[in-house]
């Protein structure tokens, strides 16, 4: 049976989302249709708005609707500390499992040959000038705990080398293979009490 084209298209965008396949998109779009006009002008709004309202903040990365970003801005947080993650996600992920209060470095990416990924240009550069700048006593990476995670781990660690600041990363409590995002507030917060220094040589 062929769909009208607007339908057409929306499944096809749907579908091209993470874990969306053309049946969960067709679901998808079908509850869309049953819906007032209202909620579904309301929903297509909420998606614009993504596109005009929401930018990277351009100290650290995250995602804000007002730069920088409140986690920039918020006098409260330990400037100290300064926790490096793969995406805005984690960073999301971590503030809501409320077990870290200092500071972000998102780099926006991550080190994986085998898929062809690289982290983005100059995102690396940024956070060594950060530090460079002074006030940062340690970071934290926060990468995922597999062997991309480790790559990208060991590529922030290079790019700090010759710095005076400690540099350690999560420890236990994250299964391997896993993804920040997906962990618990119990796991995240053993895993940020755990952290390790990496050495030089590791």
């Amino acid at each position: 049976m062929s769909l009208p084209g607007p339908v057409e298209e929306l499944i096809k965008q749907w579908s091209r989302m993470p874990g969306v396949g053309e049946k969960t998109a067709r679901r998808m779009v079908f509850f869309l249709l049953r819906q007032e006009p209202k909620q579904i002008r309301a929903f297509g709004e909420a998606v614009i708005s993504l596109t005009e309202n929401i930018r990277h903040c351009s100290i650290c990365g995250a995602i804000t609707d007002a730069d920088p970003c409140r986690f920039c801005t918020d006098p409260l947080r330990d400037r100290k500390l300064m926790c490096v993650v793969e995406s805005e996600e984690d960073c999301v992920a971590i503030e809501q499992a409320a077990v870290f209060n200092g500071i972000y470095h998102v780099i926006g990416g991550r080190l994986s040959p085998l898929d062809e990924e690289e982290i983005p240009a100059g995102s690396l550069e940024r956070l060594r000038e950060r530090v460079e700048k002074g006030g940062v006593e340690e970071i934290i990476i926060a990468t995922a705990p597999r062997i991309e995670g480790d790559l990208t781990a060991y590529a922030v660690q290079e790019a700090l080398s010759g710095l005076k600041v400690k540099v350690s990363r999560l420890s236990y409590g994250l299964p391997v293979g896993g993804s920040i995002g997906f962990a618990d507030r119990v796991t995240l917060h053993m895993a940020m009490e755990a952290r390790k220094e990496m050495s030089g040589g590791e």
